[in-house]
């Protein structure tokens, strides 16, 4: 046996409103960690393909993919997965069946496709999951996650309790009730509930239900254990919360809703990265305006003035998120003179955030 310790894989979950750079924040992060020598992997469960145009390259899918450092420029590795849940959930159920027939059995039934892809929060289990997959594979350092905006991130978080609690709801006992003391069986309520949904959808429709559920039994145990690990790693020391946001006043509304609501559930971000923020300019020198009127500068210097305006109010509304995460750590990202579409473009932004 090797002596060997064991990968410990640290976890990053970039959270933040819509629009603020959040999931190139998410690939610079990852991309630091791999010029410092570290396995990275950053997931997207965006559905947007930004990720991929970020990277500058094609094929970013479920699966892990490699993205080569051009020239040798960093020392470890750096991968970029874009979720699917939909193949997330399938390898699940494999996970879970007791053999290749009970899986494709599930798979294969109607009622299953249209759980799987219309079930409120699937997407951001399915989400978790694949995060607790990249982590317990031990091939990383560490896995950068980029949330869907504020509204959703939360959702995230809470998605494995959601889930537990989905499978020890009385509704879903009672439709696993066939499945173990048979349709004659069934306490009365169970067969109205039945009769009820076969005169509204069709009696296929039931038939498809009760065997899903029948394919289905002996699962749900294995789906809430896991279901429970993968909170405990979301809830665990190995995962920190990086908030990102904008200078802007409604940006900033949002990040501070979001920290409240984060902090009710027992998380805190460690980190705050502020992107698009003007320079700080230095102060006109009273008395400038009136001695250049007039002058080829006097348009410049007014231009000056309006752009430290902007910085001002910008400083006020940094000083809001620093009141509120006094300990966090602020990385301010400039507006970039081009638009970060490529890994020169990352590479640029991973430089304002530390590495």
């Amino acid at each position: 046996m090797s002596g060997t310790a064991p990968t410990v894989t640290s976890v990053v979950v970039c959270v933040g409103p819509g629009g603020v750079g959040k999931t190139t924040t998410a690939a610079a992060l990852a991309l630091r960690a791999a010029r410092a020598g570290l396995r990275a992997c950053v997931v997207t469960i965006d559905p947007a393909r930004r990720l991929a145009d970020a990277l500058g390259v094609t094929g970013v899918g479920n699966e892990p993919h490699f993205v080569p450092a051009p020239s040798g420029s960093w020392p470890g590795e750096l991968w970029a997965v874009m979720l699917d849940a939909q193949s997330t959930f399938d390898n699940l159920v494999g996970r879970y069946a007791s053999g290749p027939g009970q899986a494709q059995a599930i798979l294969s039934n109607p009622v299953y496709r249209n759980i799987s892809a219309a079930l409120s929060g699937t997407q951001e289990y399915m989400a978790v999951e694949k995060l607790f997959e990249l982590q317990e594979s031990g091939a990383y350092d560490l896995i950068v996650v980029d949330t869907p905006p504020a509204q959703h991130a939360l959702d995230f978080l809470e998605a494995p309790s959601h889930l537990a609690r989905l499978l020890d709801n009385r509704v879903f006992r009672l439709l696993m009730t066939p499945t173990r003391v048979g349709l004659r069986a069934l306490e009365l309520g169970a067969q109205l509930m039945l009769r009820t949904i076969s005169k509204i959808a069709g009696g296929q429709v039931v038939a498809d239900t009760v065997q899903f559920f029948t394919h289905f039994e002996g699962m749900e145990e294995g789906f809430r254990e896991r279901a429970a690990t993968a909170e405990q790693l979301l809830r665990s020391e190995l995962t920190s919360f990086a908030l990102v946001c904008s200078p802007r006043r409604d940006s900033m509304e949002e990040a501070l809703y979001l920290v409240s609501q984060l902090a009710a559930s027992g998380a805190r971000p460690s980190t705050v990265v502020v992107n698009r923020c003007y320079p700080l300019y230095p102060q006109v020198p009273p008395g400038a305006a009136a001695a250049l009127a007039g002058s080829p500068l006097a348009p410049l210097l007014a231009n000056l003035e309006e752009l430290g305006t902007v910085a001002a109010t910008e400083s006020d509304q940094l000083a809001r998120i620093t009141t509120a995460l006094p300990d966090a750590t602020l990385y301010r990202v400039p507006f970039m003179a081009r638009d970060v579409y490529d890994l020169d473009g990352l590479a640029e932004v991973a430089d304002h955030l530390g590495g």
